[in-house]
């Protein structure tokens, strides 16, 4: 990281905490990685399940949603981390900044092409800066961007299940395209003994878009 990044991320830090008197604060290791934007952090034996804040990262049956899971995983996954929670979800996980050191996680998932700025909900000042680097990423064709037609996370989940990911193939599975286990990630065609398993929820249109998802094919129909 350059020096600038280090002292931008030190003052966003800074403001974080200056302007958030009682916030509360967790410091801790983080043992799980559910998805891009949602880790698991013990502090003193308490586990807490931390989303963070102002990001949303692409689902995991869409393109790109595993590789911003390895991502995080490789910035925060078995390190000490500081979260600043800003407030608690409907599902009871506390929404914060994370920092590794005085590396601002959330802004790097958006600087990296991995997130999206979450506009509903992401009302700090920093926030229109992460709109700057979301753009520059889109620009950049980095992480996600590289994709034609990107879908956000929010849309995809309100039932626009298009994928993200460009269908560079013609070779289109027209009995209802390809499944793919969202536990194994192993995807399978037609035919297959698999094909409708009770965890193959994650849908394809072609082999291409599978494999831009994370997903792999199965040893056994060989899709």
């Amino acid at each position: 990281m350059k020096p600038t990044r280090n002292i931008l991320a030190f003052a966003l830090c800074l403001i974080l905490i200056t302007t958030s008197a009682h916030a509360e604060e967790i410091v801790g290791e983080v043992i799980g990685i559910a998805d891009g934007d949602t880790i698991t952090v013990l502090q003193n034996r308490t586990q807490h399940r931390i989303r963070l804040y102002g990001i949303d990262t692409p689902e995991k049956s869409q393109a790109f949603g595993n590789k911003a899971k390895r991502f995080i995983s490789g910035l925060v996954f078995h390190k000490k981390v500081r979260v600043v929670v800003e407030d608690v979800d409907r599902y009871k996980r506390k929404v914060g900044s994370v920092f590794v050191g005085s590396t601002f996680v959330n802004e790097e998932m958006v600087r990296n092409g991995y997130a999206w700025v979450y506009r509903k909900y992401c009302k700090r000042s920093f926030c229109s800066e992460w709109l700057r680097l979301e753009e520059q990423a889109r620009q950049n064709q980095l992480g996600l961007w590289s994709h034609k037609k990107p879908i956000p996370p929010w849309d995809f989940r309100h039932g626009n299940k298009s994928s993200s990911a460009p269908t560079r193939s013609p070779a289109y599975v027209r009995a209802g395209g390809y499944h793919g286990n969202v536990r194994s990630h192993v995807f399978h065609k037609p035919g297959c003994s698999g094909y409708n398993c009770k965890n193959c929820s994650a849908i394809f249109r072609t082999r291409q878009e599978a494999i831009e998802a994370g997903y792999r094919p199965c040893g056994n129909c060989k899709p």
